[in-house]
């Protein structure tokens, strides 16, 4: 039996803030929330309490006021007495909220709830009437009620047999070793009636909170994720297994009922009844009976959900056909950026081939429209990327993760986006040792050891405060790989130069001082930092989604070996480098920086493009080789060829400038 809670904690809020195109911007603005909120924290603290412990006595009231009356008549005078205590505390706490244009009709609400109890009126006019203010109360006080990320069920069960078996069971029947020793007995979690009316968020209140005056204690002091864990695992006993199979077909097969539960949010706050309404009793047991053991089912299609973009676009076909192609073509970018971007990183690691196919189905379509395209054929591409869509489902499914999936996506992402940066860092690194200019060493180590810091700080930024949209990921993608690519362009021709000099030595001995600079020392700095930063922004991304879609262990442990092999890669170069010939390490390196010069300029490119900043205008016949920044697009290779003339007039000026030299 519950009873009023006394103690409440303020569950983590995850500010939402629009969309920019910088991520310096969105630093600057978590920085200034912060300050702000240090300012307002307890009077927001005190108003949330107020309505979480209003919204649990409401909860409370409607599934279990059947056993205080029944047919006018009191069945349980203690708990008939509890209900009108409630029924009243819940009138004073909304008259101490801050005043809005919703609290008089909350306040009329809880006075006719009152009416209703001291009237001795059916239960269900009560629940009706809890339930509803209840969620009213959330409307106009809205208040954390999910969690941050999806809770894990294996994580649930071992807190539920370390904190809660020995008095509800292991079963969750309420019959623990300890249960006959309780003068107030456990809940029975497989008590169906009453399973089909509490949502995990008012589970998470109870292990949060506790109840005063039974032996449920409050377990605050555990993490916040562990309470969501044991919430979603305490509310799936009343569900059976052949049920919970049967949830998930249904949930596979049903986009309606996806957008019904379209977030964690939803899935937090919703109880069995609630769903029974739209969708019957035995199939709304059976979908939160899956969706209660499986909770990262609704996160892969939330927010920026393949249902996201198949609406985006059909949305986008419609005002292209009713002749708007300035929304047509706004709606195609959101159909990307919010729908398909955010689980870009999960299917690249899934199915890297898909991801391509896809990236370029949608980049078509956008061009399709761009160029006035017949409606007709604009509508085959979508009808081709739905089919696209379907197998990126099947690819995202938690029936298609594996470990081995898992470790081998977490080696090749950090393999792939930190080949990159490792190079060029190196490079720098082995430059200053033949330069014999140990001193401007830290410079470049602060400089990628910044960025380490700086891609950590993203990650909280993107998984616990505002998180990080399509479009400034593509920007900073874009924009970062543009500016190492001009960085490196005028670098590479540097040291080709030094290549064809016979005189290398006395430039070495002689301008090395003017040239490392305190300019060129910060120089360095800078460009270590936006390389490996580029990198680093990319990789966390692609760990979020993976860690999670679980399988942590694994992830961590195909990171560790991407990490070892990029050492070894490391030391190699640094090993050779050391032996070579300054002649023949100028000649190489060169090389390399105009290797990665071309390749950065198409990658900048296609991202910007991707983020719509840069119109799109396919080549049927060109590859898409990511890895070398190769992208069918005429604006992305156009950008490489520009790239490549600058690099050859370059080389040539050297090779030209070392024959009067020589002569």
């Amino acid at each position: 039996m519950f009873t009023s809670p006394t103690r409440l904690c303020l569950l983590p809020i995850r500010l939402q803030a629009p969309a920019l195109h910088r991520w310096v911007l969105r630093v600057l603005a978590v920085l200034g929330a912060v300050a702000c909120t240090l300012g307002t924290s307890a009077i927001a603290h005190a108003e949330t309490a107020d309505v979480q412990t209003a919204w649990r006595l409401l909860d409370y009231m409607a599934v279990d006021y059947g056993g205080a009356v029944s047919g006018g008549k009191i069945k349980s005078a203690s708990e008939y007495a509890e209900m009108s205590e409630f029924a009243a505390s819940v009138s004073a706490r909304l008259a101490t909220l801050p005043p809005t244009p919703a609290r008089a009709r909350l306040i009329e609400g809880a006075t006719r709830l009152q009416a209703v109890v001291a009237a001795k009126g059916a239960p269900s006019q009560v629940a009706d009437l809890a339930h509803g203010l209840a969620a009213d109360l959330l409307k106009a006080y809205p208040v954390p009620l999910a969690p941050a990320k999806a809770p894990d069920f294996a994580r649930g069960a071992t807190l539920f047999t370390q904190n809660c078996a020995s008095c509800h069971g292991a079963a969750g029947d309420g019959h623990g070793p300890n249960a006959a020793k309780l003068a107030t007995p456990p809940i029975a979690f497989t008590d169906v009636v009453r399973a089909r009316q509490r949502s995990p968020f008012a589970l998470y209140q109870v292990i949060d909170q506790g109840i005063d005056g039974t032996a449920m204690q409050s377990f605050s002091s555990l993490s916040t994720d562990d309470r969501w864990a044991l919430a979603f695992y305490a509310g799936y006993f009343a569900f059976s297994d052949a049920a919970a199979k049967e949830g998930e077909r249904l949930w596979k097969a049903d986009p309606g009922l996806r957008q019904r539960i379209p977030d964690l949010t939803a899935l937090a706050g919703l109880t069995p009844e609630t769903l029974a309404k739209s969708i019957g009793a035995e199939q709304a047991d059976a979908v939160i009976g899956y969706l209660r053991r499986h909770p990262e089912a609704v996160v892969q299609q939330a927010p920026g959900s393949l249902d996201v973009a198949r609406a985006k676009l059909g949305q986008s076909l419609a005002a292209y056909r009713a002749g708007d192609r300035h929304a047509a073509q706004e709606l195609a970018l959101s159909a990307y950026l919010d729908g398909f971007e955010p689980l870009e990183p999960m299917l690249t690691a899934r199915d890297a081939t898909l991801m391509g196919h896809i990236e370029r189905a949608m980049g078509e379509f956008r061009a399709s429209l761009q160029q006035g395209r017949p409606a007709d054929e604009v509508a085959t591409r979508v009808q081709v990327l739905d089919g696209l869509f379907d197998d990126a489902e099947a690819a995202l499914s938690p029936d298609a993760a594996s470990s081995a999936s898992t470790f081998v996506g977490a080696l090749t992402i950090l393999l792939r986006e930190g080949l990159e940066a490792l190079l060029i860092v190196v490079a720098m690194i082995a430059f200053l040792r033949k330069a014999e200019r140990p001193e401007v060493l830290p410079y470049v180590h602060a400089g990628w050891i910044g960025a380490l810091a700086a891609g950590a700080l993203t990650w909280v930024i993107a998984t616990y405060a505002i998180g990080i949209s399509g479009a400034s990921r593509e920007l900073t993608e874009g924009y970062g790989s543009l500016f190492a690519a001009v960085v490196l362009l005028s670098v590479g021709i540097w040291m080709h130069g030094k290549a064809q000099a016979d005189q290398w030595q006395r430039y070495i001995r002689e301008k090395m001082s003017r040239a490392l600079s305190r300019q060129s020392v910060w120089f360095l700095f800078g460009l270590a930092f936006v390389v490996v930063y580029r990198e680093v922004f990319e990789s966390i991304l692609f760990y979020a989604a993976l860690w999670t879609h679980g399988n942590g262990s694994m992830m961590l442990a195909g990171a560790g070996s991407a990490v070892l092999l990029l050492g070894v890669i490391a030391w190699a170069m640094l090993r050779y480098s050391r032996d070579l010939p300054i002649a023949k390490f100028f000649a190489y390196s060169a090389w390399l920086m105009a290797i990665l010069t071309v390749v950065l300029a198409g990658k900048g490119v296609a991202a910007l493009q991707e983020a719509g900043i840069i119109d799109i205008a396919p080549l049927a016949t060109a590859p898409r080789l990511s890895m070398l920044g190769i992208f069918p697009t005429m604006q992305s290779i156009g950008a490489q060829l520009l790239m490549l003339a600058a690099l050859v007039a370059g080389f040539m000026f050297n090779h030209r400038r070392a024959a009067v030299e020589t002569n």
